[in-house]
């Protein structure tokens, strides 16, 4: 028995269909400029890390989009198309192998294609550079229920500890390169900065690397994200961007403290 579908979407919906399944894909598949398109919830520039991961932001949030309008059509269409108007029991139909294909191989490919650029984004990001590229360098601990930071500037390390009650404030310098050994006194914890799009566990025993450009001078909430214990809303700090010349004078003043 050869069975057909019982209905097909109409040529200009149908075009208009792969108009936004082709444009999407542009998007998303083309290093075209993404400075006109909104920050989806996060600011541009603020961080190297931001420009890495700011675009695969917007283009996941795009792709999203027009598979949405998509299926909002497949759904919408024949519901509203072919809907009941009498008794009469519609012509049964089965195996489209066709849209069996694409059903399956679309999401597929969408999938693949959002993994290859993430893949791609997170190498550049926890990718370690070598030393002489590195301007200074901050060890990161984790701790219940606060945060240690110890700045490594020669000729001595300076090492300032926060408590739940007074959130540490973590300084760094705009427009030069920081190196972060983020690890963990006693649970995992989860050294997060939402503005700069960066996050990264703190592991007990394990030394996890870091490294990233602030861009914009400024005060940035930090936090943890794993929950680590009954005061884990109080792991708090700020990160504050100032410019180069300040950040040696809080140094300086850190360690004479």
């Amino acid at each position: 028995m050869n069975f057909k579908p019982s209905w097909k979407l109409p040529k200009k919906l149908a075009r208009s269909a792969q108009f936004l399944l082709s444009g999407g894909a542009l998007v998303v598949l083309t290093s075209c400029s993404t400075e006109n398109i909104s920050g989806m919830g996060f600011p541009k520039n603020v961080s190297s890390v931001n420009d890495i991961s700011l675009p695969l932001w917007q283009g996941a949030w795009i792709t999203a989009g027009v598979v949405g309008i998509f299926t909002a059509i497949l759904i919408l269409w024949p519901a509203f198309r072919h809907r009941r108007k009498g008794d009469e029991v519609p012509k049964q139909t089965q195996y489209n192998i066709p849209v069996e294909i694409a059903y399956t191989l679309i999401p597929f490919i969408i999938v693949a294609v959002l993994f290859y650029f993430t893949a791609v984004k997170e190498s550049a990001i926890t990718k370690v550079s070598a030393d002489a590229k590195i301007s200074h360098t901050i060890d990161v601990n984790g701790m219940q229920w606060s945060w240690q930071f110890t700045y490594k500037d020669n000729p001595a390390a300076a090492t300032i500890t926060g408590t739940p009650a007074k959130p540490p404030v973590l300084v760094i310098p705009k427009g030069e390169r920081v190196r972060f050994n983020i690890t963990s006194t006693d649970v995992v914890h989860g050294f997060w900065i939402p503005a700069f799009m960066i996050q990264m566990q703190n592991l007990p025993g394990v030394k996890n690397h870091l490294e990233f450009t602030a861009n914009k001078i400024g005060s940035y909430p930090g936090r943890c994200n794993i929950l680590c214990g009954r005061a884990h809303s109080q792991m708090l700090f700020t990160v504050k961007v100032v410019s180069p010349s300040a950040y040696q004078k809080y140094i300086s003043n850190l360690k004479a403290a």
